[in-house]
């Protein structure tokens, strides 16, 4: 996902200059990430994070973006608080956003499409599954929405929520009707207007785009295919990828996901998108990091290296494992 700045107008800072002491430490706590499809109006998207703002919770970062139609929240705080703001942002997308009426280029499938609770220590992942399963039972029961688990909530053949959103939220109704997928939690059938919420658990992910100016969308599709996890002749492990044309920019991107930073660090990342890009006549532009990374993944790379034209101290995240 990807915000309205241009890209490559920004100066590049050192990473020297992301000082800890601007960077946020969790120790101790658990994050949430909530995805909710609202990322244009202002006034709206102030109020989704409002209602996140519970005692216990930390809002550490919010990135909105109206190609994608979505706004990204970071949170942090105890597991009991997490879910409580994951509720309160459950009920506050039903009553502001009618996704009958939504035209994001991001695929989706909920008003808060996905809820993810997220363990910076390997220890701290059973916490984030009762996190997540507390969360989807609350939101079905008292937000009316069905939730379906995901990641380490849900269990083995279930692990991402790409394949409940790849056709759509109307493919997965229609899926649910015919008992293919039942929710975990809440209605059997998709809200009229707020969809189908996907609630997990999982470790650390990096949210990653890289701009293809001058690219079609198919082009930005095939470099995309080429570089995910699975792809012929050897994608990247623990990348998900899709490339994308974004409207207001007139630019294509391949957005991603690193699942696993230790597996596969940014900069490599970077670096076969740049070769995939190439093998096809197409130069890459400006990186782009969506909401916060940990530190370690960081590691031996420049902010220049790796594309970014920001990155800012608070977008760093700093644990035990650090």
């Amino acid at each position: 996902m990807v915000t309205d700045q241009v890209y490559g107008r920004r100066k590049v800072s050192s990473l020297t200059s992301v000082r800890s002491g601007g960077s946020h430490r969790v120790d101790g706590e658990l994050m949430a990430v909530p995805n909710c499809s609202e990322g244009r109006d202002p006034d709206r998207i102030a109020r989704l994070v409002d209602a996140t703002r519970v005692t216990g919770v930390r809002v550490l970062d919010v990135h909105s973006d109206a190609d994608h139609h979505r706004t990204v929240i970071t949170l942090a705080g105890s597991a009991s608080a997490l879910v409580d703001a994951g509720l309160a942002l459950a009920i506050t997308c039903r009553d502001l956003i009618d996704l009958r009426a939504h035209d994001g280029v991001h695929p989706f499938v909920g008003a808060l499409d996905v809820l993810p609770f997220v363990a910076m220590r390997p220890a701290d992942l059973p916490s984030a599954v009762r996190a997540a399963t507390a969360a989807a039972r609350r939101i079905g029961q008292e937000a009316g929405i069905p939730c379906v688990l995901y990641g380490a909530a849900a269990g083995e053949g279930r692990e991402r929520p790409a394949r409940l959103r790849a056709s759509g939220l109307a493919a997965l109704a229609q899926a649910m009707s015919r008992g293919e997928v039942l929710p975990d939690a809440g209605p059997d059938a998709a809200h009229p207007s707020a969809g189908v919420t996907l609630v997990g658990a999982r470790g650390p992910l990096i949210a990653w785009n890289v701009w293809l100016p001058g690219a079609t969308l198919a082009q930005a599709r095939e470099v995309a295919a080429a570089v995910r996890e699975g792809a012929p002749g050897g994608g990247l492990p623990s990348v998900r990828a899709l490339g994308l044309m974004c409207s207001r920019t007139g630019l294509a991107q391949v957005s991603m996901n690193v699942e696993d930073y230790r597996r596969t660090p940014p900069l490599a990342v970077v670096g076969r998108v740049r070769q995939e890009a190439a093998a096809r006549g197409l130069v890459t532009g400006a990186s782009e990091l969506v909401g916060l990374i940990p530190r370690a993944a960081l590691a031996g790379a420049s902010p220049e290296e790796l594309g970014l034209a920001v990155l800012r101290p608070e977008q760093v995240i700093e644990s035990m494992e650090d």
